[in-house]
């Protein structure tokens, strides 16, 4: 699709900010809206002064959720707080878990027909999350939630090439298995 309306909920965030940033340059991308809860309408503004056609709109604070979802294709969801040292992975589902049913919970409410993606982490929780609360909704369609574990497979092919001396752009390692350390697989071959 040509025309994909799509929001980031999570916009100022340290994945938000670039994930943003690489959107508004998107040709396929007609409108971006950008949510958090904090300093959102300064992320906008910036990204609206690139020279693409994508128009960019910031939206802050719970109340101005709905309209950031009205009419989107596709949601993208950083959200949340990374993972600090010393913290568990439950730590930071019991802190994740709440933000993305929030979220999610908002979409399924105001575009139950978007592509849904869930970056927060632990993603392999996240996402049974997000499919339950669009259960709960009525509005449960399991090819439109995705987990993006898209950094694991850059990792994973950037210690490949600096390993083998190759460059990075050129190797490809599949990452199966989730974004938990006792279940995740590079498929690494010849």
């Amino acid at each position: 699709q040509n025309n994909a309306k799509v929001a980031v909920l999570g916009a100022s965030g340290g994945i938000g900010q670039p994930l943003s940033l690489l959107l508004k340059n998107s040709p396929g991308v007609s409108r971006l809206t950008l949510y958090d809860i904090a300093h959102t309408p300064g992320v906008a503004a910036d990204l609206s002064h690139i020279e693409t056609r994508a128009n960019v709109q910031g939206f802050l604070g719970p109340e101005q959720l709905p309209e950031c979802l009205k009419g989107c294709d596709v949601v993208v969801i950083p959200a949340g707080v990374p993972r600090k040292p010393g913290m568990t992975r439950d730590d930071l589902f019991n802190t994740n878990a709440s933000i993305v049913a929030t979220l999610t919970s908002a979409c399924a409410k105001h575009c139950p027909e978007a592509m849904i993606c869930i970056i927060s982490n632990p993603v392999n929780s996240t996402i049974p999350i997000t499919s339950e609360v669009f259960k709960k909704h009525g509005v449960y369609n399991p090819n439109r939630i995705f987990g993006v574990t898209t950094l694991d497979i850059v990792r994973a092919n950037t210690f490949v090439a600096e390993l083998k001396g190759l460059d990075p752009a050129r190797v490809s390692v599949p990452v199966i298995g989730g974004h938990a350390g006792k279940t995740i697989i590079p498929l690494i071959s010849q």
